[in-house]
């Protein structure tokens, strides 16, 4: 039996190494540094998408994702620490895998999974749609995306693989490609939409990757600890330093909080995200004479299957060849104008220009002008950047002319299968416009009666959900009432077209506010993100396309003026000259649902519409990574007091030694167990008795011919271990509890552990 005063053994005997220590478990990789080290850098990535993605479930997809991935690399790491390197990553990438997979299923399509987590055909069918819906609302909208369930799939999958490499990238460390891949996912967000520069994020970026590069200087083993340290750190610090001074002078604006982001405008009337931005940006500056900017059209769409409009896809053409030939004719009065134009924050492959284009300068080949519909697009540039001048040719017809003319008939594509429209459309259309006796003045009766019936709204369409473009949507729209330009200009589209005239709509900005900058002779317009704008128009032979003006508190409503009837022409001063594009008014911007709210009431619908949800989920999942390694260690701690429990005196001698680890006690793998056990007693009170049932238990496995293995061993650990708690201070006990220190320290084998 041991007791306290007995001297050591002579070392020839007691002080031996096993025969099964082997070198490669002297200084062996930690397990939770790299495992934390990945999950923060996961993090790192995902934070920028939440300014490209509202709020929603897919943030905690991600968390949750990532925190399952990091856990299940940390305690399969660690419950492989004594096998091969290959084993270990083998396993290791294969669980993570399977986790993944399960945390995703759970997550997003738990009802067609066996027990939620294991998926069938039905789940990977739903799979598929919901990854075909997450692309179509990526290419057709505009940030920030609505938080859909296939985003929430997408974004899960996406980052299970981008922690899946993290975790090995560090685990191996390879800190390089680690801090590459970090940076180049996070990065992402803001290249695609032109946001401005988080410089907020850039410095999160760059702690991460110093305490990556310092992580791989500390733990490899080829490379003295002090000079590669000192190195990693001056890297990092040198990086951080050149993130801080360029960031600010990148070609956007920096911003701390980073809120600002640019737009991606594409060719459809998906409109309505970017209008809902609660903190427009300034997208583009217009330079043009006089105290009013024209509007700006990116493209048109005039083809309509009952469901959405499609771009026209005429053909191209180089900008040497000029827009093509006048679509009005020479009885018709034209004033030339030019206009500037500085794309600042949007992203396109149209450019935007005034109505209608007749010359540009300052362009790149890469743009060619479609003479359809007389505007630039370009397969391989950008919109964003750009400082050009178009010369347009401002139209002004009298009222007598385009009354005169009767409106060009809808083109029939006899290979598309006709759209029946609900009998609405075509009902309210011929009622509407009973009382007028010309095309042009049936168009005018359209105009006003939505002008002066319905109301402008953002919320109204995805409330009551016909927030769309459909044909269904239109007749949803008309008996609500209520919409933005995108309904306004779809349903007067449609109605026009019942009535038998040639229509399309138009995407692109209302004219911007005019600001205290000169551009030369020139007064400079300021066009915000919440000034994209679609509207009506209906083509007249021998005057072109002549754009209409329905929505509601928007703008001027398009209207001709008699021509004069006593001397002069359509020109002069007796006859004011009348515009064939609708006009803005100088205000600061649409108002929204003014009928639905007033007063103070605005403050209590901000307040609800705020979402805490990401908040949380994010607190939530810093909290459970903050406790994965406590918990690791709790998991081990149970499952060695069960093995101790039917007489494994390695588990037993393994959680006492890492127990005195966390505890901060000084412990050295030379000590024979009965050393080691002679210092516990003295200096720590522990039991002799508990100590000295542990100390024999372990010599016997060691140097004993045969082992009896029935011996209970969990009780004298727990005493054992209840004595060493208590012999430590509060603060060293939280502290082994939150951050166990056996987790990081190296493993070196125990008397009796066997691999």
């Amino acid at each position: 039996m041991f007791r306290a005063e007995q001297a050591p053994p002579a070392p020839t005997v007691a002080t031996r190494r096993p025969a099964f220590w082997h070198r490669d478990h002297e200084e062996p990789a930690g397990i939770v540094g790299p495992g934390a080290l990945a999950a923060m850098a996961a993090l790192t990535a995902m934070w920028p998408f939440t300014s490209v993605i509202g709020p929603g479930a897919w943030s905690f997809t991600v968390i949750a994702v990532i925190v399952a991935v990091a856990g299940t690399g940390m305690l399969t790491r660690h419950l492989l620490r004594r096998r091969a390197a290959w084993a270990q990553d083998i396993v290791t990438f294969a669980v993570q895998i399977v986790v993944a997979i399960a945390v995703v299923t759970l997550l997003v399509a738990s009802d067609t999974a066996i027990f939620g987590i294991v998926p069938t055909s039905a789940t990977l069918t739903l799979f598929g749609v919901l990854g075909a819906s997450a692309v179509e609302a990526v290419v057709f909208g505009s940030a920030p995306l609505d938080p859909s369930p296939g985003l929430a799939a997408v974004m899960g999958i996406g980052f299970a693989v981008v922690a899946i490499l993290l975790d090995h990238l560090v685990a191996h460390r390879s800190a390089v490609l680690a801090v590459l891949l970090t940076g180049v996912i996070g990065a992402v967000p803001m290249i695609v939409t032109l946001g401005d520069t988080n410089v907020a994020w850039f410095l999160l970026f760059g702690v991460v990757a110093l305490l990556l590069l310092r992580y791989t200087a500390r733990r490899h083993p080829e490379s003295p600890r002090r000079s590669s340290t000192s190195l990693a750190v001056a890297l990092g610090a040198a990086a951080l330093a050149t993130t801080v001074a360029i960031a600010p002078m990148m070609p956007v604006t920096a911003s701390l909080a980073g809120n600002g982001v640019g737009v991606t405008v594409d060719a459809s009337l998906r409109l309505g995200d970017d209008l809902r931005q609660p903190n427009p940006v300034e997208v583009l500056t217009v330079a043009a004479k006089g105290d009013t900017a024209p509007y700006l059209r990116l493209t048109t769409l005039s083809r309509f299957d009952g469901r959405v409009w499609q771009p026209d896809d005429g053909d191209l053409q180089a900008q040497n060849d000029g827009f093509g030939p006048p679509e009005w004719g020479e009885d018709i009065a034209t004033e030339e104008q030019n206009t500037s134009i500085r794309v600042l924050r949007m992203s396109s492959s149209w450019l935007p220009v005034p109505y209608p284009a007749t010359a540009v300068q300052g362009l790149s080949n890469a743009w060619r002008i479609a003479p359809e519909n007389r505007t630039l697009y370009s397969r391989g540039a950008d919109a964003v950047g750009n400082d050009y001048t178009v010369t347009s040719s401002r139209l002004i017809p009298t009222l007598e002319q385009i009354r005169a003319i009767d409106a060009a008939a809808p083109v029939v594509d006899p290979d598309a299968e006709p759209v029946e429209l609900p009998g609405i459309i075509g009902e309210l259309a011929e009622d509407v416009t009973a009382a007028a006796s010309t095309d042009y003045d049936r168009l005018i009766a359209l105009q006003n009666w939505f002008r002066s019936q319905f109301a402008y709204s953002l919320e109204t369409p995805v409330e009551e959900g016909f927030d769309g473009t459909g044909a269904e949507a239109v007749a949803e729209f008309l008996e609500a009432r209520s919409g933005y330009c995108v309904h306004f200009a779809g349903a007067f589209a449609l109605m026009a077209e019942s009535l038998g005239m040639q229509v399309r709509i138009v995407v692109g900005y209302l004219p911007g506010s005019l600001t205290d900058e000169k551009r030369g002779s020139e007064s400079v317009f300021s066009v915000t993100s919440d000034r994209l704008h679609s509207w009506p128009e209906v083509l007249f032979p021998g005057i072109g396309w002549v754009p209409f003006e329905p929505t509601a508190s928007l703008g001027v409503p398009t209207a001709f003026r008699p021509g004069a009837t006593q001397g002069g022409g359509a020109g002069s001063p007796s006859a004011p000259a009348p515009t064939t594009a609708p006009q803005a008014e100088q205000t600061s911007g649409p108002e929204i649902d003014r009928n639905d709210a007033g007063g103070d009431a605005a403050s209590g619908d901000d307040l609800r519409r705020l979402d805490p949800t990401p908040v949380v989920f994010t607190a939530v999942g810093i909290v459970v990574l903050l406790l994965l390694p406590a918990l690791i260690r709790l998991v081990e701690r149970r499952a060695r007091l069960n093995r101790a429990r039917r007489g494994d005196s390695a588990a037993a001698w393994a959680e006492l030694r890492d127990t005195l680890i966390d505890l901060q006690i000084p412990v050295s793998d030379a000590d024979t167990p009965r050393t080691r056990a002679a210092g516990l007693v003295r200096e720590h009170d522990v039991g002799v008795e508990a100590m000295g049932r542990l100390t024999d238990a372990v010599e016997r496995a060691n140097y004993a011919r045969s082992v009896d293995a029935s011996d209970d061993l969990a009780e004298p650990l727990g005493d054992v271990l209840t004595s060493l708690r208590q012999s430590a201070d509060r603060a060293t006990r939280v502290r082994a509890v939150l951050i166990p220190r056996s987790l990081y320290a190296p493993r070196a084998a125990e008397p009796g552990v066997t691999i």
